[in-house]
């Protein structure tokens, strides 16, 4: 089977986890990555071994395309991402619907640990930047890689209503603005 090229390039916004501990969901969330055109960048230390013998025998075979960073310190992703790159940081502990705020290609979507979210650190750094997922009260929080599935679709709805992302006469993504036919 041919290796099959996203459509959006370069990578429409970075997924950014911070201290990921559970490898099936790092999977999935670098699987949504792909299907989207995001970048996934990974913040040390890992709960889990990302070498190419660790990928192969969990059968990702979609890892080589998705070009994961991995960085030893979110300091380190702050150096390594583009100085005017927007944060959006994803937390139960936030106040602002995510669905309220302009996420935009160029994004950096932040979520932390699963077993205990973002440090209370990088929250009180970027204030006016946490966003959470409702929920009803008194529930747990959503699983990691689903949270970051609804968060990638809504920047693509944003996106697409906005023409930054066109959708085809297939329902794939594509950069830019749609053609004339």
């Amino acid at each position: 089977m041919a290796r099959r090229e996203t459509q959006v390039t370069p990578p429409w916004v970075r997924v950014v986890l911070h201290e990921p501990e559970i490898p099936n969901n790092t999977g999935n969330i670098g699987r949504s990555c792909v299907a989207v055109g995001a970048a996934l960048h990974l913040i040390k230390p890992l709960g889990f071994d990302t070498s190419e013998k660790a990928c192969r025998r969990a059968g990702l075979d979609y890892w080589p395309r998705l070009g994961v960073r991995e960085h030893d310190s979110f300091d380190d992703f702050l150096h390594a991402a583009p100085p005017a790159a927007p944060l959006w940081l994803f937390s139960s502990k936030g106040k602002r619907p995510y669905f309220d705020a302009p996420l935009r290609a160029g994004d950096s979507l932040v979520f932390g640990k699963e077993s205990a979210g973002l440090p209370d650190e990088l929250l009180e750094r970027y204030p006016d930047r946490v966003l959470v997922l409702p929920m009803v009260p008194n529930e747990r929080s959503l699983n990691l890689a689903t949270a970051v599935c609804a968060v990638l679709y809504e920047a693509v709805r944003q996106d697409v209503a906005r023409g930054t992302l066109t959708l085809d006469e297939l329902g794939r993504i594509h950069s830019g603005p749609a053609t004339p036919q």
